[in-house]
C-alpha cells in the first residue's frame, strides 16, 4: 500500500478519495526538523503539503523513497522543484483551485480600502456610542469600485479570476504579465449566460500610471517588484492590494507612500517577515489585513483536496 503524508492537512473529499483508490493517507503534523526521518521511517510515497512547510534540497535529499511532492494551492516557493524533479520525482501542484478565493479576498481588501471599514471596524468598539457622528463624518468619504480602473500585475489563474469580478462590478481592467499578451476573459452569471472581454497586455508602467487599484498576483521574487519608484509612478489617491507573496512589495516603501498621502490605502494577506508582521504593517490605519487566507475558503480547500488528490491517483497507482 503507498503511503501519502498531508503534512499540512488534507480535505476530507480528497482523504476518501485517496483511500477508495488504496492509498494510506497519514495527516499527522510533523513538525520540520522531524520530516524526513518521519517520511523514511513510516515509507511514505508522496508528501502534500501547503505554504507551512519546507520541502528543501537537504529534505528531498534524505528521503529517497520519496516518490511525489504536491503542493496545496497555486506557489511552489517552499519547494526545490527543480532539485526534486533531478531526482526523478513529480512535483504537482493545484493552480486553478484557490484562484476565486484569492480573487474574492481582492475585492473584500478593496471595498474595506474605499469605505474604511477595517479602521473603522477598530474604532467602532471603542467609540462608536461617544463619537458616533464624528465618526460617521469623518467615514463619508468613500468611493465606489464602478467606473474605476483596476491594474493587474501578474495574469495567471488568479490574476484573471480577479479580472472577471472587477469586470462583472462594471470596472476596466488592465494588465501586465511576462507571458500573458492578449487573452479572452469569460465572465459566467447563475443562468448560464456569459459575457467575453478581449484583454490586451500593457508594460508596467503604463498599469502603474492608469490604474485607481493595482493588485498583484506574482510568484515570490527575488528582489522587489513593487519599491519606491514603482509607487511613486501610481496615481495620487490609488490603492494596492498584494495576495501573493511576501517581498513583492517594498513595505518600507509603502508605508512611506501612505504616511505622506500619495497612495490612499493598501490591502495585504502577504507580509515581508510573515509570520511575525513588522508593527508599523499592523497598526498603520491605512491598511487592510488578513493573515495569508487567500486560499482558505472550505470551497478551495475541498477543490485542493479532489485535484491533488486525482493527479497523485494518476501518477503513483
Amino acid at each position: 500500500m503507498k503511503v501519502i503524508l498531508a503534512n499540512d492537512g488534507l480535505a476530507q473529499s480528497g482523504i476518501d478519495l485517496l483511500k477508495s483508490e488504496g492509498f494510506d493517507i497519514l495527516t499527522t503534523r510533523v513538525a520540520q526538523e522531524q520530516l524526513a526521518n518521519f517520511i523514511n521511517k513510516n515509507q511514505i510515497t508522496g508528501l502534500l503539503v501547503r505554504s507551512a512547510t519546507e520541502v528543501d534540497k537537504k529534505t528531498i535529499n534524505a528521503c529517497p523513497g520519496l516518490k511525489l511532492i504536491g503542493r496545496g494551492g497555486a506557489g511552489m516557493d517552499n519547494i526545490d522543484v527543480k532539485h526534486a524533479e533531478s531526482k526523478g520525482i513529480h512535483v504537482i501542484n493545484t493552480p486553478e483551485a484557490s484562484s476565486e478565493s484569492v480573487a474574492e479576498l481582492v475585492f473584500g481588501h478593496l471595498f474595506n480600502g474605499v469605505r474604511f471599514l477595517h479602521d473603522s471596524n477598530r474604532n467602532m468598539p471603542l467609540d462608536g456610542d461617544s463619537m458616533f457622528k464624528q465618526m460617521k463624518k469623518s467615514y463619508a468619504g468613500g468611493i465606489e469600485l464602478r467606473g474605476k480602473t483596476l491594474g493587474i500585475i501578474g495574469f495567471g489563474k488568479i490574476g484573471q479570476a480577479t479580472a472577471k469580478m472587477a469586470l462583472a462590478l462594471g470596472m476596466r481592467v488592465i494588465f501586465t504579465d511576462h507571458h500573458v499578451t492578449k487573452t479572452t476573459v469569460e465572465i459566467p452569471f447563475h443562468d448560464g449566460r456569459s459575457v467575453k472581454f478581449e484583454l490586451q497586455a500593457m508594460d508596467l508602467d503604463v498599469v502603474l500610471k492608469q490604474s485607481d487599484f493595482v493588485s498583484l498576483h506574482v510568484p515570490a521574487q527575488e528582489k522587489y517588484l513593487i519599491g519606491k519608484k514603482e509607487l511613486a509612478k501610481m496615481k495620487h489617491g490609488a490603492g494596492i492590494i498584494n495576495t501573493s507573496r511576501g517581498g513583492v512589495l517594498d513595505e518600507v516603501a509603502l508605508v512611506d507612500a501612505l504616511d505622506s498621502g500619495h497612495l490612499s490605502f493598501a490591502g495585504l494577506d502577504v507580509y515581508e517577515s510573515e509570520p511575525k508582521p513588522e508593527i508599523k504593517i499592523l497598526m498603520n490605519p491605512k491598511i487592510s489585513l488578513s493573515p495569508h487566507i487567500g486560499a482558505s475558503t472550505i470551497e478551495a480547500q475541498e477543490r485542493i483536496g479532489v485535484e491533488l488528490a486525482q493527479q497523485v491517483i494518476k501518477l503513483l497507482k
